[in-house]
Parts: structure tokens; sequence; C-alpha cells
């Protein structure tokens, strides 16, 4: 028997057929948990400036933080990353 049709054979065997049912979640942000927001300046000819705010809890700190670097540097694109706690709350089994 050639070898590529005990492969094949093989392969058929060592595969499964696994069927999962959806849990279906909710998730919801936790109201104790403060957000955190941090951006770093991605402006400049030839490399990144590389200015990181830190960590800020409020868009509004954030903001102040960006305009505060365009005022210094006329630096105009900023990544922005933004974390929050969720809590998962269960659905149903579908």
């Amino acid at each position: 028997m050639p070898d590529s049709v005990n492969t094949d054979a093989q392969s058929r065997a060592a595969r499964g057929r696994y069927r999962f049912r959806d849990y279906h979640v909710t998730t919801v942000p936790d109201a104790l948990a403060l957000p955190a927001f941090t951006a770093v300046c991605v402006t400049s000819e030839e490399r990144n400036c590389g200015a990181a705010s830190g960590t800020l809890h409020t868009s509004d700190e954030l903001t102040r933080w960006i305009a505060e670097h365009r005022a210094q540097t006329g630096h105009q694109h900023y990544e922005q990353t933004v974390r929050a706690i969720l809590r998962a709350e269960p659905g149903a089994w579908q």
C-alpha cells in the first residue's frame, strides 16, 4: 500500500468531531474599578516620538495630556489604549 494512502487513513482516524454548545455571556463594566486610559505619541518625521501619558483614569485627563504635548511639540498623532475591568454575567446554554 502506498505511503500516501496510509497517511490519509491515519489522518482521518486521528481527526474527531467536537461539538460545543454556545454559552452566552454578557459583559458588564465593573462599577468599582476605574478605567485606565493611556496614550503614546506616534508623530515624528524619522521615528516615533514615544512620549507616553502614563495611566490616567478619565478621558478628560487624557485629552488634556494630548493637548499639552501638542502645544509643546506640534505633534498630531497618538495611539490610545483604553482598559476596563469587566464582569461576565452568565447567560443560558444554547
